[in-house]
């Protein structure tokens, strides 16, 4: 009977302690400092079906026992940080799966900064590809899935996710049709620029918001980079004064070069 209790004692104690074990662990803070001890990241180009490379971060967890996920999202506003410093959504909003050791891959889309090739605005999709360059963000996201496959210790499923441009991204990867692609999780994207709430409203151009767009985020990049130089100040007084004074569009080309 006492040699019974004795051995209830013993498994009760066990339980208790993996319960304080599985709390603490669930309770572990996720900072820059523990990502960068328990993360290592690699930069590589990855090559597409027609022979453009893209530029992409991926950040792998340390001592891998288990095969992990993927999580990707691929974005027109910069993979950075470029080089050996880390990106601070493994410790912000991705730090729920980085305590769960996933694997995170952040990729400059096709035209834009470290990426080859040219960039297009809202690229279309192809839905039947028949020769070797009919190309589109869907399937340079299954040329991607392919890469990370065979490149990665990984458990062979792909989430993507993405809010605004980075969202219509996310979307074009649901409609490549990789089987290893498992979730996608589109975040207010970027869809139909003639009804949405980017360049037009209803078909009606939205003059303010576009020029500012494409001042900014869609200045020319001859060559893959990692810096622009900085925009131009068009506005020396406010918005409603700079485009009252530029009624005809045609004064407005000159900025968009």
């Amino acid at each position: 009977m006492i040699h019974s209790i004795n051995q209830q004692g013993k498994a009760l104690c066990f339980t208790l302690f993996y319960i304080w074990l599985s709390l603490n662990l669930s309770a572990q803070e996720i900072t820059e400092a523990w990502i960068t001890e328990n993360y290592h990241k690699k930069e590589v180009m990855i090559p597409m079906r027609d022979g453009i490379c893209l530029y992409t971060a991926i950040y792998e967890p340390l001592q891998q026992t288990q095969k992990a996920p993927i999580l990707m999202t691929r974005t027109p506003y910069k993979a950075s940080p470029y080089g050996k410093k880390f990106n601070n959504k493994l410790w912000g909003i991705w730090k729920k799966y980085a305590h769960e050791k996933y694997i995170f891959v952040i990729q400059d889309v096709r035209g834009r900064w470290k990426s080859e090739g040219e960039f297009i605005n809202v690229r279309p999709f192809i839905r039947n590809k028949t020769k070797q360059d009919d190309t589109d963000e869907a399937s340079d996201v299954y040329d991607t899935a392919e890469w990370l496959l065979s490149h990665t210790h990984n458990n062979g499923n792909i989430g993507i996710i993405g809010s605004s441009y980075s969202g219509f991204y996310a979307l074009m990867g649901a409609l490549s049709k990789h089987p290893a692609i498992k979730a996608v999780v589109p975040q207010a994207p970027v869809t139909d620029w003639f009804m949405g709430d980017d360049y037009h409203h209803n078909g009606a151009f939205m003059l303010c918001d576009g020029f500012r767009f494409a001042t900014s985020v869609n200045r020319p990049r001859p060559t893959p980079t990692d810096n622009l130089p900085p925009a131009k100040p068009y506005y020396l007084t406010d918005e409603y004064s700079f485009f009252s004074e530029c009624r005809q569009s045609e004064r407005l080309n000159p900025h968009c070069r």
